[in-house]
């Protein structure tokens, strides 16, 4: 039986200890969310391709309130990673630091919308049953989603969109095509341009290295293809570490090899390929470079100086934030607080960051 893929294939070696489970037992202060799922009928992809019914799960916390103009005045807008779900957004990292009371998305403020992505967690995907034959979504499909689905929880207008990694793409995409629809973006973990250099280079390691596996008979497979699923947990464990933390968890080659086989173990009976394909290839016709001046939210984007995915030094996001009228970018220096790509998780590492966007862009 196929196994979906739980956890975001870029979150750091640490951080996966915590998103194994939903800890709402570790904050014991914020309550339990409302899970649902959003059925959209004939859901038409940018393909060409149409599902008769798309599945979107998601969770919500708080309750949305409206301003005298009838306008949704405190929706917030999470999303996940690549490979990713909701349940390491509920972890004390993140949950702790953030939802409580007196803290910055109070969830007895705030009305959090966590949804569930196309090919991801609960919702529809390939290892239903369509396999190979499910439609070849992308990110434009993936945010038309959320929006059909924010639409239908009876939310006119975001306060925040906040998004980690795959996400924080999601969240670029997001202020383009809908620049009326939220105050501001918090984008962690990503760049806004076409993906390209060594992000492109290890996605298409694993995309090739599925199809080219005979096991995977063009996604009509019984049994994961085991020697392409062992080189993409490889490849995926080493672009989301940070070499900083990884040598003190791990000082000794015994410590290391131990963890490295448990991880590697753990990683393989997590995903299923079909689904890591089609998650990994949805990045093909991310580039929101040319349209960032069309942006009107209050943009903070946040990248950390140990990523492996999106490294220091290339002046990407630099350059690209002077394209955004109110945007404002932030490089994180290594510390005790980063934890490579993963950092986007650890809310107390850029959280000062958040709370100076929410009072710069305070309707």
């Amino acid at each position: 039986m196929h196994r979906p893929v739980r956890h975001s294939i870029y979150i750091a070696f640490a951080v996966l200890a915590f998103t194994s489970v939903v800890a709402l037992a570790q904050t014991p202060l914020i309550p339990s969310p409302k899970e649902e799922d959003f059925l959209i009928r004939n859901f038409h992809f940018k393909s060409g391709e149409t599902l008769p019914e798309l599945r979107i799960h998601y969770r919500t916390l708080g309750k949305p309130a409206q301003g005298a103009a009838g306008r949704t005045t405190n929706a917030v807008l999470i999303l996940h990673g690549t490979g990713g779900d909701t349940s390491g957004f509920f972890s004390p990292i993140f949950a702790g630091v953030l939802f409580g009371p007196g803290q910055l998305l109070d969830v007895n403020r705030y009305y959090v919308i966590l949804p569930e992505n196309i090919g991801h967690g609960k919702s529809s995907k390939p290892s239903d049953g369509l396999h190979a034959r499910f439609p070849k979504y992308e990110y434009d499909d993936m945010v038309k989603a959320q929006e059909q689905l924010v639409q239908s929880l009876g939310v006119n207008h975001l306060r925040l969109i906040l998004g980690t990694s795959m996400g924080c793409m999601h969240s670029w995409t997001w202020a383009e095509t809908y620049p009326d629809e939220m105050d501001a973006v918090m984008a962690l973990a990503c760049l806004p341009v076409q993906i390209g250099g060594r992000n492109r280079f290890w996605r298409k390691m694993v995309i090739d290295g599925i199809r080219q596996d005979p096991n995977w008979k063009n996604g009509d497979y019984t049994t994961e293809p085991f020697a392409a699923m062992q080189v993409a947990a490889d490849i995926m464990l080493m672009i989301g570490t940070a070499p900083e933390q990884l040598q003190k968890a791990y000082p000794t080659s015994a410590a290391a090899d131990a963890a490295l086989d448990q991880q590697i173990k753990q990683n393989k009976e997590r995903y299923d390929a079909n689904d890591l394909l089609y998650a990994v290839d949805a990045s093909r016709n991310y580039d929101p470079s040319s349209k960032l001046s069309t942006i009107k939210a209050h943009v903070m984007h946040v990248n950390s100086a140990d990523d492996f995915i999106n490294p220091p030094g290339i002046g990407i996001a630099e350059r690209e934030i002077k394209k955004v009228k109110n945007g404002k970018f932030v490089l994180l220096p290594i510390s005790d607080q980063t934890h490579g790509h993963g950092t986007h998780t650890y809310a107390a590492a850029w959280q000062q960051y958040l709370k100076e966007l929410l009072e710069s862009s305070q309707p």
